[in-house]
């Protein structure tokens, strides 16, 4: 914390974010404003759509915002060589931090062995390419059981974060309709519960204001994925958080 006091401060909050630009429709327009917009807050990264990563990169050179990058995405079910090849190429075109759906179909078949050899190997692939990696879990598909087990594989393997969800884990409900929760106090909780301190916590889907910011940052997550980025950070301003805060933003 850079607040004496222990309270986080506007920088504290500002690094828990991954500012998501992962919507299909964003343009490369939208993008190019979703770079800039996490430069004048300074947040962590810019989570963005593979094919942008390269550009993305050029965008944030020379900033203390890093370049993360989504494989895989949204539904976990690419061949693991190719999730390897994703990453491995992401890296190189300047992602620091990679986020990787686990195969969910396989977890929830019970197949164990091919879930953590997955992630195992698309984390060998980042500690080589000097990235982390976050694993999402998307807990709206599982039951306790299955998070408990992911982040049983997860410690073992010593991924750098495991992640709620994607932000697009859609539930199919009895009448038709898809439904989504996102991340969940009970599930970070558990989350929290079932993996050692050297395993972050990352929180995605439901995080809008600032009040949810430090609910789950009182959980211990130590990042956020949001589209929400700019209107939780000005609540912070407007509510008198401590700074520092970045130049340019009053």
């Amino acid at each position: 914390m850079n607040n004496p006091t222990g309270q986080p401060s506007f920088l504290d909050l500002a690094k828990m974010f991954d500012h998501s630009l992962l919507h299909p429709t964003l343009t490369d327009a939208q993008l190019d404003a979703g770079c800039a917009l996490s430069v004048r807050y300074d947040v962590a990264t810019a989570c963005v759509k593979p094919y942008y990563t390269a550009r993305a990169a050029e965008r944030l050179a020379g900033t203390g915002v890093l370049v993360c990058s989504v494989i895989g995405f949204p539904h976990g079910n690419s061949h693991t060589a190719i999730k390897v090849a994703e990453a491995e190429l992401a890296a190189r075109e300047g992602a620091k931090e990679i986020d990787m759906v686990a195969n969910i179909g396989r977890l929830l078949g019970g197949d164990l062995r091919f879930v953590a050899d997955d992630i195992r190997r698309v984390n060998d692939a980042c500690i080589a390419q000097g990235a982390l990696l976050k694993v999402i879990f998307e807990n709206d598909y599982l039951q306790d059981s299955h998070i408990v087990q992911m982040c049983e594989i997860c410690s073992e393997i010593g991924v750098a974060f495991v992640k709620t969800s994607t932000g697009y884990g859609f539930v199919k409900q009895p009448n038709g309709d898809y439904s989504y929760k996102g991340a969940t106090d009970r599930h970070l909780k558990l989350m929290r519960a079932h993996c050692p301190p050297a395993i972050q916590i990352k929180a995605a889907g439901g995080i809008r204001t600032l009040d949810d910011l430090l609910r789950v940052h009182a959980l211990g997550v130590s990042r956020v994925g949001a589209t929400a980025t700019e209107a939780i950070l000005r609540e912070a301003l407007k509510r008198g958080v401590p700074g520092p805060v970045p130049a340019g933003i009053s």
